[in-house]
Order: structure tokens, then sequence, then C-alpha cells
């Protein structure tokens, strides 16, 4: 069975009592049973729901595995992830430009207790092997990275890290599983913030947790359970929903990320753009041997002041200025100053974390109004400097 279709039929048959094609949401919180400790396959929802069950089967087979636990956000599921493993003393390998909401878990609520966070340029299989120690319990992954897009060689790390006894988890909430299986690659875990690319339509908070083995899998699948971050019936349907056109929509991303990457690239106030796509990305070889696609994301390093950042930033047509990615609308992200604020300045700067960078995740419009928008922004800067006066945020 093939991706588009995994995503409309596995685990979602008509529903057998009425006939609807798609099912109802389970809006319960208990079910009756026909006797005491003798229940119809559900007892509670907070362990299992109908509704969360179908949409656990469908991540399970797109990702290509049988283990797949939804919860409440794509922190929860990665939180689950770190609680069901980490002890204190043990060690865990991330990104230089990991998420910052990872960031923050990891050095104020598990540093605390005694985990040690080793953070280096995981695209570097050197710098990796040297980080690599007894104590190590995760490499964790973010490929492409957030928000510069790094690309690290997931099937060279795994060997590396499973010579060392260490897991492997990967965060595939960019690449999404239609670009990149990291199970194939050797990964042991695979997390999701599905509010992004999974459900696609910015309208739920969802994420998920998978992996290859039933024994890895079921220390998750217990924590899951017993701290209760679940998500809704209504938020699963959701998410149900918007997989349906994960690969039209997937493909459409990816078709205005590369227009937009070639349009800025070179551009006279442009110092540098991040896209896996792009020949001159440090990553472009092996991400086009590891992805079957390059992602819908770009970030871009404007050449000019904050000030400039700020104007450009808060006053596009069609890139809207917000949190998230991911959605069928653009967005448009200042990291500084949003998702990797809660990395201080300095540590941000000494992980290439510019002051003047920008994310894009171009939605799925007309590339060329989207290019337009953001050629649009440049110009105008060009055009204040040229006159002499400070760019002025532009009323909608």
């Amino acid at each position: 069975m093939k991706f588009a279709t995994k995503t409309i039929h596995v685990g979602q048959p008509s529903e057998p009592e009425t006939g609807a094609l798609v099912a109802p949401i389970f809006q319960t919180s208990t079910y009756e049973q026909d006797a005491p400790g003798h229940d119809k396959g559900f007892s509670y929802s907070r362990t299992n729901n109908p509704t969360r069950q179908r949409l656990e089967t469908v991540l399970a087979a797109l990702e290509g595995v049988e283990h797949a636990a939804a919860f409440a956000s794509g922190l929860a599921a990665e939180n689950a992830v770190l609680q069901a493993y980490l002890r204190p003393g043990d060690e865990i390998i991330i990104p230089l430009d990991v998420y910052g909401g990872t960031y923050r878990i990891l050095n104020k609520v598990y540093q605390p207790i005694g985990v040690v966070n080793r953070q280096i340029d995981t695209s570097d299989l050197a710098a990796v092997e040297a980080a690599l120690s007894p104590k190590t319990r995760f490499v964790w992954l973010e490929s492409p990275t957030n928000p510069r897009l790094l690309i690290s060689d997931i099937a060279a790390i795994s060997e590396l890290a499973h010579a060392h006894r260490a897991l492997v988890v990967v965060d595939n909430t960019f690449a999404t599983p239609f670009f990149q299986q990291p199970f194939e690659l050797g990964a042991d875990i695979v997390v999701h913030s599905a509010t992004k690319y999974l459900a696609g339509h910015s309208d739920t908070v969802q994420g998920a947790a998978l992996a290859k083995d039933a024994a890895v899998f079921e220390p998750i699948k217990f924590v899951q359970n017993a701290t209760g971050a679940v998500p809704s019936p209504f938020d699963c349907w959701l998410t149900l929903r918007g997989l349906k056109t994960l690969e039209l929509r997937m493909q459409r991303h990816e078709q205005n990320a590369a227009a937009i990457a070639n349009a800025l690239h070179g551009h006279r106030l442009v110092r540098r753009v991040y896209f896996p796509g792009l020949a001159s990305h440090p990553g472009h070889q092996v991400a086009r041997r590891q992805m079957s696609g390059f992602g819908g994301m770009v970030s871009f390093e404007l050449d000019g002041s904050i000030g400039e950042v700020i104007a450009f930033a808060s006053s596009r047509r069609y890139f809207t200025l917000g949190e998230s990615l991911g959605g069928v609308k653009a967005l448009l992200c200042h990291p500084a100053t949003m998702t990797h604020a809660s990395i201080p300045a300095e540590a941000r700067a000494q992980l290439g974390l510019s002051d003047t960078l920008l994310r894009l995740s171009p939605g799925c419009e007309n590339a060329e109004d989207l290019v337009e928008d953001l050629l649009e922004g440049l110009g105008q800067i060009a055009s204040a400097r040229t006159a002499r006066k400070p760019l002025e945020v532009a009323a909608r």
C-alpha cells in the first residue's frame, strides 16, 4: 500500500453500525463493562480511546512500525520518552540548534535532576563519535534541525550510537514520514509535534512518539497512561482529517519552499539561506541520500539591523507572524524572540542562532504570491536605506 493510500485507509474503516464514511468522535471518558473487569477493549479514555487508537494506528503505518502513542503536545511526547529512560547521571547528545522547547525541558527539568546534556553539531560525525560515552542514553536528532535546517546522517549516527548501546531518537516533525523514514535508517524512537504538518491546519496541538521494537515502546506507553498527557478525541479526529491530505500538502510545501529559497539565494540583502534543497547547503548530499524530498521549511539571515528584521517580519501580506509551522497558511517566525527565546542570547550566539535569522513556513498558497511578498519586503528595506529613513512597520 502506497503512502497516500495509507493516510486514507489504514485503521479507518467506515463506522460499522451506520456505515458512516467518517468515523464518529468517541467523546467519552468511560465505557460500559459486561462484568467487573470484563470490558470491550476500552475501560477509560486516559488509557485508550477508539478515536485515538485510529490515529495511533495510521501514524504507526506511515512511519513503518507497529507502535505509536499520541500525546497532548509534541513536548508531552518528548517528555514521555525522556521520563521513560533518563536517570540521574545519564547523558544525552542533542543538536546545536535544537528546538527551544526541547532545550528548555532538558536544561530546566532534566539537568537539575542530574541528566547531562551534550550539545554538539550532530551534522559532524566526528563530533558525535567524540561525544559518545558509556553514559550516553540517547542521541537525540533533529534532521532537518530547527531553525537552521542542518542535516544529520541518521544511518551513520545510528551505527555509532548502537555500538555504544545508546538509543537514537529522531524528531521527524520537519521532514514528516512522507519525506523521511528514520526507522529504515536505524532510529529506535521517532517523535513528532503533530501540531505541525501531520495535522496541517493550525487548529490543534498534539504530539506522538513511536518505536520499532515493543520492548523499547513499552516504557513510553506506560508513561503515557501513568501521567495522562493524552490528546482529546476531538484533537485526534482533527489530526486524522489532516493526515488524509498529508502527501498533497507536503508536495506543495516543498515546491513553495524551493521557489522561495531560489528567490532569496544570492539576494543582496540576504546573508545566507538555509534550505537542504540548495546545492550550497552543507547537508545537501546527505539529505538527497536519506530523504525523498527536502521539506517545506526555509530560513534565512537578513543582512540588516534588528529594526529592519522586526519591520520586515511584522508587515508581510501573506506570511503571518506567529509561532508554529506546517499549516496551510504561511507563517513567519523570528526564532531569537519567539521559538528559541528560552535560550540565553549568549548561548544563541554560540550556537549560530543569529538575531537576524528568520524562519519561514510556506503554506499551500501560490508560490509566486509568497515570493512576491518576501521580495517586496526586501525592496522596502532597500528603499528606506536609500532614503536614509528608518523602516516603519506598515499597517496590514
